[in-house]
C-alpha cells in the first residue's frame, strides 16, 4: 500500500475523531454587518485554515517562480569556456 495513502487515511481520521469531539461545542462569529450564532468550532478552525492556505498559496508561487527564475539568467550571462584541447575530459594540461 502506497505511504502517501497511509498518511491521508491518518490525517482524515485525525480530522474525524477532532471533529467528534467538538461537535457541541459552539460559538458565535460576529463580522461587524453580520452574526453567526450557534457555529461548530471545528468549522470556525477548518475555515481559518483553509482561508490562510488561499491568502498564502499566491505569496509561495510567486517566490517559488522567483526562486525558479535566478539560476537561468545567471546561465544566460555565462559564456561557455572553449577548450583548445582534444581532452574530452575537459580541457586543461596534462601533468
Amino acid at each position: 500500500m502506497p505511504w502517501r495513502l497511509i498518511v491521508i487515511i491518518v490525517v482524515f481520521a485525525i480530522f474525524l475523531v477532532f471533529i467528534t469531539f467538538n461537535i457541541e461545542n459552539r460559538c458565535d462569529i460576529s463580522f461587524g454587518f453580520a452574526k453567526l450564532s450557534d457555529v461548530p468550532v471545528f468549522i470556525t478552525i477548518f475555515t481559518s485554515f483553509i482561508l490562510g492556505f488561499l491568502c498564502a498559496f499566491p505569496l509561495f508561487m510567486i517566490l517559488k517562480n522567483r526562486k525558479n527564475e535566478k539560476p537561468e539568467k545567471d546561465k544566460k550571462d555565462k559564456k561557455p569556456v572553449k577548450d583548445s584541447s582534444n581532452n574530452p575530459y575537459g580541457g586543461g594540461n596534462a601533468a
